[in-house]
Order: structure tokens, then sequence, then C-alpha cells
């Protein structure tokens, strides 16, 4: 096992002194961390701004409750999936902040599964709303 040097040990300290922290801290960070993404991740605004257009054609369409949890459940997958290749964008960078092709390719396979995350919200939309958008449109 390798030794734990001083520094890391009292940085060891201070991370669980902020797992005390209250229910109500934790929600803050958390926000904290959403807000970050909306605002520093042009993919995450894009993501954001689909699914306020699939909320607002679902709403047009008057789907069904079990056809607004399979929404819910799309939005939040490609969101969540969003925030945490943010995360790999942003260890990587810290980790290894000049050119390196193993950080490339970490990047790009997170990167690569937003990308199969998305398409498959897109399939599941439009299974979801295509034949009720059809009947609405009298197709």
């Amino acid at each position: 096992m390798a030794k734990l040097s001083v520094a890391r040990l009292v940085r060891l300290e201070e991370m669980r002194g902020r797992s005390k922290q209250s229910l109500r801290q934790s929600f803050r960070h958390a926000l904290e961390g959403v807000r970050y993404v909306v605002t520093c991740e042009r993919n995450a605004r894009i993501h954001l701004a689909a699914a306020l257009l699939v909320v607002a054609l679902g709403l047009w369409l008057g789907l069904e409750p079990g056809q607004w949890a399979v929404i819910a459940v799309a939005v939040a997958l490609v969101f969540a999936g969003e925030m945490l290749n943010t995360v790999v964008e942003l260890t990587i960078d810290m980790i290894a902040p000049h050119q390196n092709t193993h950080a490339k390719h970490v990047k790009d396979v997170a990167a690569g599964a937003i990308l199969v995350n998305a398409l498959a919200a897109v399939v599941i939309g439009l299974l979801v709303l295509g034949p009720a958008l059809l009947r609405r449109l009298g197709l």
C-alpha cells in the first residue's frame, strides 16, 4: 500500500468533514453542479433545449402518464450522462493538462457514451411522440 503524505491525509480529513454537511448543503452543492453544467457546457444547453421542446410537444399532444414516464427517464438519462461526461472531461483536464493520447481516448469514449444515450433518447422520442403527432396532424 502506498504511503500517504501528510497533505493527502489532511485533504482526506477535509473530504470526510464535508460528508457531514446538512441535507440542505448537499442539495445546494448538487444544484450548483447542475448550474455549472448548464452555464458552462454547450451540449448540456442543447440537451436542455431539446428536452424543453419535447415537454412542450408532449403537452400539446396530451401524452398519457406512462408516456410521460418514458420521456422523463430518457431526458434524465441524457442530462445525467452529459453531467458525467463533464466530470470525465474536467477530471482528465485536471490530471493530464497537456495533450495525451490516453486522455484523448478517455474523453472520446465518454463523449461517445453520451452520443449513444442521446440517439437512444431520439428513438424513444420518435416512438412515444410520433404516433400521437401523426394522429394530432390527422395523418
